[in-house]
C-alpha cells in the first residue's frame, strides 16, 4: 500500500491477511478509500488511515463477490449465534428460567466465556486489526474506540474469571462480581451488524454504475467489403469498421450512419424522454436503442472511448472525490477520538471515586459505553454515502459530475455566465449567403472560405464547409494555416494572403470592416462573417444558428432559484442583444476574446460572486477552469469537457437545472447526516458517562449504546439512499 501525501510505504500498517480472506482480487486492479483517496492498494483490505474497506478503482462489468462483506457476514452470523445465548444467560430470567437455575456460578461464567470468547477474539478481530494500524499510523479512528471498548470488557471479565479472590472485594448484592462478557459479544455483534449494513449500501452504489456498464451490448454485427454480415463480440470491433444496427437492437459504439434512417431513444445516456431522428452523416452513440428503422454505421469511438466508458469513468472518478464540507467532519474526527478516550477516563475517575458500590464494576460499565457510544462512523459515512449516490443519480439524468467540490460549489452559485455559439444555440449553423465584394463571386469566397475552415474546429467552420459541399465546390491547398482565438482564421492560397473571421480579426489585418452591409443581418440574430483578400474586403458571410428549444425555460427555471444570468460571446452586439432579448437575457457582453472572458470571470469572483460558467468551445477552456464551476455541454469540444467540473451530456440547458436541484439537494442531505451524527454524539456521550444518574438513577448500558451507534450508522446510510429519488 502506498500514501501518495507522504510517499511513505503504509504496508507494515496494512491489517493481516485475515482481515480480507480467499476470493482472488481482480487482476491489476487497484483498491482506494473513499475517505482518503490517497491510499491504493492492490488487494481488497482496509484503510490504514480511517479502517473502512477499500473499494474497486474500476467498476467491471461481471459482478464478483465481495470478500469484506462476505467475511464480515460470516462473522456476524456466527457471532450472533454465540451472543443469543449469552443474552438469555445475563438478562432473560425476567422471562424464562435461566442456568442460573440448575447452574453454579462459577461453570456458568465459564460457559459465558466459552460463548463470547470466539466472538470478542475471532469475530472482532478486524476491528482490533484495524484498531492497531490506526495506533501505528498516529490516525485514531471509530475502530480504536471499538477496540477499546470491547477489549476492556472482555479482559476485565477475563481476569475476574481467573483471579476470583482478587477481586472478591467488589461483589455485587447477588455476592459475585459483575462480569460483562455479554456486552463485549453483543457490542461486538452489532458493530458487525453495522459493517454489513454499510458494505451492502457501497456493493449498492457500485451495483448502479454496473448497470450503467451492462447498457453496452455484447455483440455487434460487421459487414464486410462483400456485403456479408456477421455477428461479432463487440470488444473486436475497431475504429472504421462498418457495422449494421437492426431494429431494436442496440448500437454498439458511437458513430456516425452513412445509409439508412431510424430513430433513436437516448434516454439511457441523455435523460431525454423521446426519440431522436437520425439521417445519413448524424451521430451516433453506443448503448443508444434503436427504434424501428435499420442503418449501417461506421464506427468512430469504441472501447474506452465512446461516450458510455467516460461516463463510467467519471461517475467512478467523482464517486472517490471529496467534497470540501468533509474538511469539517475530518477536522471533528481528528480531535473526536482522543477527546472521546479523555472522556472515558475522566468517566471511569469519577465513578472510581464518587459512585456507589462496586465502584470498579460501575467505572468500568460506563467508560466502556463511552467508548462505544462516541463511535464516529456515522461522522465518516456522511459525506461519501451521499455523494455516491447523488454522482450515480445525475449520471441517470445526462449529468456527469467530475468531482464532488463541483457538486458542492453549484449550490452556492448566484451568477450563471453562459456562452451563446453552442450554448444557448444549437451549434449546428446554417449558411444562408454569401455577399461577395465588386470584383469576387459567390464560389470563389466560398472555395477560400471552406478552404481555410477545414482546419477549424469551430461551430461555424462547419457550415461554411457544408455549404460549399452542397455547391459541389472543391477545396484548395492552405499554406501557413493560423487559429486566432477568438477573431477566425489566416492563410495562404494559390500565392493570396486570406482572412476570415470577425470585425477584431479584420481590424488586426487592417481591412476596412463592411459594417454597413452587415448590420441588417446582425439585428436579426445572424451571424456576420468577414473575408479578406491581400489585405482588401473581399465580401462577407451570413450564417444563422437557431436558438435551443430548451434555452428560454431553462433560463426561467434558473432565474427562479435566484441566479443572475450573463451571457459572453464573441460576436457581435447587435447579434448578441437579438439573441438575448429573445431569452430574456438582461446582462450582455460581446466582442470577448477569450482571455477577456476569463478576465471578466475573475472580476465577478472578486466582488464576491459565485460563478458558474456554461461553454462548449476551446475558446471557453479557459474561463471553464476560472469560473467556481467549469459547466461544458457534452456536444461541445474536448478541452472544454476537461477544464470543466460537470458535463451536461445532452448538451442542454435543462441539464444545468437538473445539476442545481441534485446539489441543493446532496448538500441538505449531507447537512442532515451531518446534524444526525454530531447531536447523536452531543447527547449520546453524556448519558453514557451516567449525567442521569445522580438524578434518576438511570445508567446506559454499554449494550444500548452499541445499539444506538449502530442506529446512527443505519440512519446515516437510509438518509443517503433518499436521494436516488430526487426529482431533477
Amino acid at each position: 500500500m502506498r500514501h501518495e501525501e507522504t510517499g511513505h510505504s503504509c504496508c507494515a500498517h496494512h491489517p493481516a491477511p485475515d482481515t480480507v480472506p480467499a476470493a482472488a482480487p481482480q487482476a491489476g486492479a487497484i483498491y482506494t478509500c473513499p475517505m482518503h483517496p490517497q491510499i491504493r492498494e492492490t488487494r481488497p483490505g482496509s484503510c490504514p488511515l480511517c479502517g473502512m474497506a477499500l473499494e474497486p478503482e474500476t467498476i467491471t462489468l461481471t459482478e464478483t463477490a465481495d470478500p469484506e462483506l462476505r467475511d464480515m457476514l460470516k462473522r456476524l452470523i456466527v457471532s450472533a449465534l454465540l451472543s443469543l445465548p449469552l443474552l438469555v444467560m445475563t438478562m432473560g430470567g425476567h422471562f424464562i428460567d435461566t442456568p442460573h437455575e440448575w447452574m453454579n456460578s462459577e461453570t456458568l461464567l465459564w460457559v459465558q466465556c466459552l460463548l463470547a470468547t470466539p466472538v470478542v477474539v475471532w469475530g472482532g478481530m478486524p476491528f482490533f486489526q484495524r484498531a492497531y494500524a490506526s495506533v501505528q499510523n498516529r490516525s485514531l479512528n471509530m475502530f480504536t474506540l471499538i477496540a477499546l471498548g470491547t477489549g476492556v470488557a472482555y479482559l476485565y471479565s477475563l481476569a475476574v474469571l481467573l483471579m476470583p479472590d482478587f477481586f472478591a472485594q467488589w461483589v455485587t448484592e447477588n455476592d459475585s462480581v459483575a462480569v460483562y462478557f455479554e456486552a463485549a459479544a453483543v457490542i461486538t455483534t452489532l458493530v458487525l451488524l453495522g459493517q454489513v449494513l454499510e458494505l451492502k449500501a457501497r456493493a449498492q452504489a457500485s451495483r448502479s454504475m454496473r448497470l450503467l456498464l451492462d447498457l453496452a451490448p455484447k455483440t455487434a454485427r460487421i459487414v464486410d467489403i462483400k456485403g456479408n454480415e456477421t455477428d461479432i463480440p463487440l470488444a473486436d470491433v475497431t475504429v472504421g469498421d462498418v457495422l449494421r444496427v437492426r431494429p431494436g437492437e442496440k448500437i454498439p459504439v458511437d458513430g456516425s450512419v452513412i445509409e439508412g434512417d431510424s430513430s433513436v431513444d437516448q434516454s439511457m445516456i441523455t435523460g431525454e424522454s423521446l426519440p431522436v431522428e437520425k439521417h445519413s452523416g448524424d451521430q451516433v452513440t453506443g448503448a443508444t436503442v434503436n427504434g424501428s428503422g435499420s442503418f449501417l454505421m461506421r464506427a468512430e469511438r469504441v472501447g474506452n472511448a465512446t461516450l458510455l466508458a467516460q461516463i463510467i469513468e467519471m461517475v467512478s472518478k467523482a464517486q472517490r472525490t471529496r467534497a470540501p464540507i468533509q474538511r469539517l467532519a475530518d477536522t471533528v474526527s481528528g480531535y473526536f477520538v482522543p477527546a472521546v478516550i479523555l472522556i472515558a477516563l475522566l468517566t471511569a475517575t469519577l465513578w472510581w471515586m464518587f459512585g456507589p458500590e462496586p465502584k470498579i464494576a460501575y467505572a468500568l460499565i460506563n467508560s466502556v459505553a463511552v467508548l462505544i457510544i462516541a463511535c464516529p462512523c456515522a461522522l465518516g459515512l456522511a459525506t461519501p454515502m451521499s455523494v455516491m449516490m447523488s454522482t450515480g443519480r445525475a449520471a441517470r439524468a445526462g449529468v456527469l459530475i467530475r468531482d464532488a467540490a463541483a457538486l458542492e460549489a453549484l449550490e452556492k452559485v448566484d451568477t450563471l455566465v453562459i456562452d451563446k455559439t453552442g450554448t444557448l444555440t444549437e451549434g449546428k449553423p446554417k449558411l444562408l449567403a454569401v455577399m461577395p465584394s465588386e470584383g469576387y463571386t459567390e464560389t470563389n469566397l466560398l472555395r477560400m472560405a471552406a478552404s481555410l475552415e477545414r482546419g477549424s474546429e469551430h461551430p461555424l467552420a462547419a457550415a461554411i464547409i457544408k455549404g460549399a459541399e452542397e455547391h459541389g465546390i472543391g477545396f484548395l491547398e492552405v499554406h501557413a494555416f493560423k487559429a486566432i482565438h477568438g477573431k477566425g482564421i489566416t492563410g495562404i492560397m494559390d500565392g493570396r494572403s486570406v482572412g476570415l473571421g470577425n470585425a477584431a480579426l479584420m481590424q488586426s489585418l487592417g481591412v476596412s470592416v463592411l459594417k454597413t452591409k452587415a448590420e441588417p443581418y446582425r439585428s436579426q440574430g445572424q451571424i456576420v462573417m468577414f473575408i479578406s483578400v491581400d489585405g482588401h474586403a473581399a465580401g462577407l458571410f451570413t450564417i444563422a444558428d437557431p436558438i435551443k428549444d430548451t434555452a428560454a425555460e431553462a433560463l426561467r427555471l434558473l432565474k427562479e432559484t435566484g441566479l443572475r444570468i450573463v451571457m459572453l460571446t464573441g460576436d457581435n452586439k447587435s447579434t448578441a442583444v437579438s439573441v438575448g432579448r429573445k431569452l430574456g437575457i438582461d446582462k450582455i457582453e460581446a466582442e470577448m476574446l477569450p482571455e477577456r472572458k476569463g478576465e471578466f470571470i475573475r472580476q465577478l469572483q472578486e466582488k464576491g460572486h459565485k460563478v458558474a460558467m456554461a461553454g462548449d468551445g476551446v475558446n471557453d477552456a479557459p474561463a471553464l477552469a476560472l469560473a467556481d464551476v467549469g459547466i461544458a455541454m457534452g456536444t461541445g469540444t474536448d478541452v472544454a469537457m476537461e477544464s470543466a467540473g460537470i458535463t451536461l451530456v445532452k448538451g442542454d440547458l435543462m441539464g444545468i437545472v437538473r445539476a442545481r436541484r441534485l446539489s441543493v439537494a446532496t448538500m441538505r442531505n449531507i447537512r442532515q447526516n451531518l446534524f444526525f451524527a454530531f447531536i447523536y454524539n452531543a447527547l449520546g456521550v453524556p448519558l453514557a458517562a451516567g449525567i442521569l444518574y445522580p438524578f434518576f438513577g438511570l445508567l446506559l448500558s454499554p449494550i444500548v449504546a452499541s445499539a444506538a451507534m449502530a442506529f446512527s450508522s443505519v440512519s446515516v446510510i437510509a438518509n443517503s439512499l433518499r436521494i436516488r429519488n430526487v426529482e431533477l
